[in-house]
């Protein structure tokens, strides 16, 4: 990419003859010397500061209808031809439930700390309530265990998108009340059964993905939203995105009351939730597009932040939505209030809003709730370079802003930046894949302003890359390639580190300075 310096060709194949060394731990010297990380390193960072990478159960396990799983409503929701592209499926995934000491070898080998990974629910409770699959468990207690041999921190996240399809059949999943009941005992039967050794839990994923998503237009499980908004067969897009963040924020707040209660005091860990947060801009700097790019915070990390740090929604929230968004009891406010011990923040990209000057739509929906528009270019220049996913522009002075603003409006809170990352279109060659300066480009700048937003005060205290594997995109299926290790798909799921990874490999030698 432009104005910035990137590996010569010929030393990134020279690199790639030898990536092969990563994978066994070896060290090449001249892996180590040759790739510019614009000034960064280790010791750039506190000294306690974490480094991972993150992957989620549903795209990376496989065995996704057998060892004992019951299906999640993703396993449902793919079953509609055309719906993920290529048809593809999670059911072989990458095969990490098979394949996780040689995954975890290749994280220790490009020296990370941590690995953020994900509990399958329906993995652990096939019907989402009582009986256990001890099946599941064990899976789970032999990637524990040989993380924690390899000296990998676990991070252990409990809801990655998918519900037990058997709680979305008995009782429609999200959308009732029960389901803050049911996470929370799933929650405690994971504390109980792995919090000796995982000190680190997360709740919810994105649930702000999840309601939007799953819930206003119909694009994730369980593909519910108004005729209006999406192809859907059921739903209401007017409501219910408000309904199941709603049960959300207190399946997550139940929970970590649940932790606190019962075993914070003998296992010592912290737990928190991960949000996914799209910075936004305003495109001009009118009043009208500042109060548009306002709503579009409030409406996005706003919307669950806000409850769990000042126990109310925000106040363009109520005002706009009404009767419509539900409201916490005074009880419900102890519990939510203060209920996480650090941040998980999701951040990719960036986009300018502006005030589309337009009266409210006849159909009410979650998105038309905002009054915003959407804006990938001001004069005609692009707000940034895209990735190969249609929303995911490279724009690092985002990353700033971001944790700037969670700092400055919600009193600074312990953030992990959970993930962060982009993705390359899946139909090139492997020595192309493999030679991912644009992907080296893209970390380097996000984490400059990662470093600079801790400089200024930003109390940011691990970043987890996203992803450690190419794997299952959701609706791009294997189509689109977010690792820093490669997965070939066509010969057996064979690993091979990208530069991207030996690039992080050389910016995490404990040496570093």
């Amino acid at each position: 990419m432009r104005g910035r310096a990137v590996v010569p060709f010929l030393l990134g194949l020279f690199l790639l003859v030898h990536a092969a060394e990563v994978v066994n731990g070896a060290s090449s010297e001249t892996t180590n010397t040759h790739l510019d990380t614009g000034g960064l390193s280790r010791g750039s960072f506190p000294k306690d500061f974490i480094w991972g990478t993150a992957t989620s159960a549903y795209q990376v396990e496989g065995m996704a209808d057998k060892g004992g799983r019951g299906p999640s409503i993703w396993d449902e929701f793919i079953k509609t031809p055309g719906i993920v592209a290529g048809n593809g499926t999670g059911e072989v995934a990458v095969d990490q439930y098979h394949r996780y000491k040689e995954d975890m070898n290749i994280l220790k080998s490009l020296n990370f700390d941590a690995y953020r990974f994900s509990i399958s629910w329906s993995r652990i409770f096939p019907n989402g309530t009582g009986e256990v699959n001890w099946e599941g468990v064990a899976y789970y207690n032999r990637l524990i265990d040989y993380m924690i041999k390899k000296g990998i921190t676990p991070y252990a996240n409990l809801y990655h998108y998918d519900l037990p399809l058997a709680l979305e059949k008995k009782y429609l999943g999200l959308l009732n009340r029960q389901v803050v009941k049911d996470f929370a005992d799933y929650a405690d039967f994971c504390f109980k059964t792995f919090g000796d050794r995982v000190k680190n839990w997360m709740t919810f994923n994105e649930p702000r993905v999840v309601a939007a998503l799953g819930y206003d237009n119909g694009f994730h499980a369980p593909g519910r939203c108004s005729k209006a908004y999406g192809n859907c067969t059921a739903g209401n897009s007017a409501t219910e995105p408000y309904i199941a963040a709603h049960h959300m924020i207190l399946s997550h707040a139940a929970a970590v009351q649940r932790y606190r209660e019962k075993y914070l005091e003998k296992q010592k860990g912290r737990i928190g939730i991960l949000l996914d947060f799209v910075y936004y801009e305003p495109l001009t700097r009118g009043k009208a597009d500042n109060y548009a790019a306002q709503r579009a915070r409030d409406f996005h990390i706003g919307w669950f932040l806000h409850p769990i740090v000042y126990g109310e929604y925000p106040r363009t929230m109520q005002e706009i939505v009404g009767d419509r968004l539900p409201k916490f009891t005074a009880e419900e406010v102890k519990i939510v209030k203060g209920s996480m011990d650090f941040l998980g923040v999701n951040q990719y990209t960036t986009y300018y809003m502006f005030d589309p000057h337009q009266p409210p739509p006849k159909d009410l929906g979650y998105q038309q709730d905002w009054n915003a528009g959407f804006a990938f270019s001001k004069k005609g220049v692009a707000i940034g370079p895209r990735a190969h996913s249609y929303w995911l522009y490279e724009v690092p002075w985002g990353m700033y802003k971001a944790l700037m603003y969670v700092k400055e409006r919600y009193g600074n809170p312990t953030v992990i930046l959970s993930e962060n990352g982009m993705d390359d279109a899946a139909n090139i060659t492997l020595r192309q894949a493999l030679h991912d300066t644009k992907r080296i480009n893209f970390y380097r700048g996000y984490l400059t302003q990662l470093k600079k937003a801790v400089d200024d005060g930003a109390n940011v205290v691990g970043y987890f890359a996203w992803s450690l594997l190419d794997n299952f995109e959701w609706r791009l299926g294997y189509t689109s390639r977010f690792g820093i290790v490669y997965v070939d798909y066509v010969n057996g799921l064979k690993r091979h580190p990208k530069m991207s990874a030996l690039w992080f490999k050389q910016l995490l030698e404990k040496h570093g300075h």
